[in-house]
């Protein structure tokens, strides 16, 4: 199982407003926080963290399927490209790729690799890019499983968890976009 979360650099400098009063305590630990002062770049430590907890949480509702919003739960540690985030009792790995167009992270279970893809689209409709996505994904797998596309389902479950399903093999798959970039993360 995996999750994953992508962020548009340029699309959070134009529209997020994370330095308004009372926002960082909504969203992290005193621990994040004091990463996110500490650190050279406090804009992209602040979407670091956030891509990290996104990823873990969706990594977690795959597990324990269901809909909440409690992101200060999530809690992160950070060790280079890589880190750890905790939820109850449970520990997610987590690989961050940062550019300077987009920041990433994957979520797994264990500290494993997984197949991932990122998408520069060229739509700003968000359906068209999910549906892109989805797409590529698909065309991932065919070729990896050496089958048809057209052999291959992606389903949603009731709570919008996809999978690719073939014949009676169930593959993890973690859908994001943001702006105008998009990622696919494979198990």
């Amino acid at each position: 199982m995996v999750g994953n979360d992508i962020v548009d650099i340029s699309e959070a400098k134009s529209r997020s407003d994370w330095q308004r009063p009372r926002y960082l305590d909504k969203l992290f630990t005193t621990q994040e926080q004091a990463y996110i002062h500490k650190s050279e770049d406090s804009f992209r430590t602040v979407w670091r963290l956030w891509t990290m907890k996104e990823a873990a949480y969706k990594l977690h509702t795959q597990l324990n399927p269901g809909r909440f919003y409690n992101p200060r739960a999530f809690e992160c540690t950070i060790a280079g490209n890589s880190g750890q985030v905790v939820f109850n009792d449970h520990r997610y790995f987590v690989a961050t790729r940062i550019t300077s167009d987009y920041i990433l992270s994957e979520a797994r279970l264990e500290s494993n690799n997984l197949i991932s893809k990122v998408i520069v689209f060229e739509t700003d409709d968000c359906q068209e890019q999910g549906e892109y996505l989805k797409a590529k994904a698909l065309e991932l797998v065919a070729d990896a499983q050496d089958v048809p596309v057209e052999d291959l389902r992606l389903e949603t479950s009731d709570y919008g968890i996809p999978k690719i399903i073939y014949n009676s093999k169930v593959i993890s798959l973690s859908l994001t976009h943001h702006g105008h970039f998009g990622a696919f993360a494979i198990s």
